[in-house]
């Protein structure tokens, strides 16, 4: 591994670990009311494209990350539709 890919896995690990409390407590507590639809929409968009560019630049740290993110990110917009207030 090169310096630039470990730099991208640190970058990784850090921005991904950010993100995947917010997962967690909004799937414990259901409670959506802070989470706007069309941002995570946007944010899933462009979680999907850097995947693409990972795969695209034969980037493993941005494929580890992208793909997490992905996933996390549609778990988010799944409760954003499953707990919204009707």
């Amino acid at each position: 591994m090169n310096c630039t890919e470990a730099i991208g896995f640190g970058a990784a690990i850090l921005t991904t670990a950010a993100f995947l409390p917010q997962v967690y407590k909004t799937w414990k507590t259901k409670d959506v009311s802070s989470l706007s639809l069309h941002m995570l929409l946007l944010f899933f968009i462009g979680i999907v494209a850097w995947l693409i560019y990972g795969f695209l630049k034969k980037s493993p740290s941005m494929i580890f990350a992208n793909s997490i993110t992905v996933v996390s990110s549609f778990f988010l917009i799944y409760f954003k539709i499953k707990y919204s207030k009707k």
